[in-house]
């Protein structure tokens, strides 16, 4: 992580991008990611990087709630602001296709990141960063059905993003089964105790997909709880405290990082250069997937939560 940040940081750097206070760029993120949820935590520590990297004048938004209508409010007071760039993630393209074409249609360069792979280049979007979702799940689906996990359920906190419904199907393939999706709030104690009432009902389950954070800390507690951690092959998409304990004591069998560090990062460094210099990489860019076992754990332990 930290070569290929000092790479593009030396990218930036090699193009005058931090001394060239007469080109900074003016560039506004906003995501979806409520104030909770600590895996949006590590994309602003990327935006902040960034912005003190390149000396962009950079501002990061997002509804504190997760709220998808206040999202497309924000978006809209961005282009009011006619900035030189606009990062946006985009959950539901129905709720915030508009306001970004908006962006668009005004002239101002958007990048979307984290989600929203499938819709970005139709909206207008000059790239996209973030990890290829149906493909990450296919390959937990994979890796849970090598290890023994059967009977699987998805265990899906944000039912309206489609990236993590692509995760859930991924899953599901991955291990050659029907789609088996079960929707969950944000609250711990609510999905903790959701995932006890499914396996107690359903006690042949074998295999368990948490697709984010906010899920998969419950589910931990859950299985330990009920006495089955380690027994359900439990995989959990990205990284934090709770699911690195996990994976060091055996309950969380792997985790799919997809470096969300880089999601925000990146962005903010192309469109710094593309103000300053014309310059837009010729492709989106994957930003993941990557896999954390116990092979692994202990070089991204350090930075769970802060950089991975």
């Amino acid at each position: 992580m930290k070569k290929i940040l000092l790479a593009i940081a030396a990218l930036a750097m090699s193009f005058g991008v931090a001394n060239a206070g007469d080109h900074k760029a003016n560039i506004i993120v906003v995501t979806h990611g409520s104030d909770t949820d600590a895996f949006w935590g590590v994309v602003r520590n990327a935006v902040e990087a960034a912005k003190e990297d390149t000396g962009a004048n950079v501002q990061y938004r997002n509804p504190p709630t997760g709220d998808l209508n206040e999202m497309a409010s924000l978006i809209e007071a961005a282009i009011a602001q006619n900035p030189d760039g606009i990062v946006v993630s985009i959950p539901d393209a129905n709720i915030l296709g508009g306001p970004i074409k908006a962006a668009v249609d005004a002239g101002i360069p958007v990048i979307s990141m984290n989600s929203g792979a499938g819709v970005s280049k139709e909206l207008g979007a000059i790239m996209h960063v973030g990890q290829p979702e149906y493909e990450a799940g296919l390959g937990g689906g994979e890796r849970t059905k090598s290890l023994g996990g059967s009977k699987g359920v998805c265990f899906n906190h944000e039912p309206f993003n489609s990236a993590l419904l692509d995760r859930c199907q991924g899953f599901a393939d991955g291990l050659g089964e029907d789609l088996n999706m079960v929707e969950v709030s944000t609250d711990f104690d609510d999905i903790k105790n959701t995932v006890i009432a499914y396996l107690t009902s359903n006690s042949d389950t074998g295999a368990v997909m948490a697709v984010g954070p906010t899920g998969c800390d419950p589910t931990i507690a859950a299985l330990e709880e009920i006495g089955k951690a380690g027994d359900i092959v439990l995989g959990c998409f990205d990284l934090g405290p709770a699911i690195v304990d996990g994976i060091v004591g055996g309950t969380v069998h792997y985790a799919i990082d997809q470096q969300q560090f880089l999601q925000g990062y990146i962005p903010v460094v192309v469109l710094h250069l593309n103000h300053r210099n014309g310059t837009l990489p010729g492709n989106s860019i994957n930003s993941g997937p990557g896999f954390v076992t116990t092979a692994n754990i202990e070089q991204v332990k350090a930075l769970a939560g802060v950089e991975r």
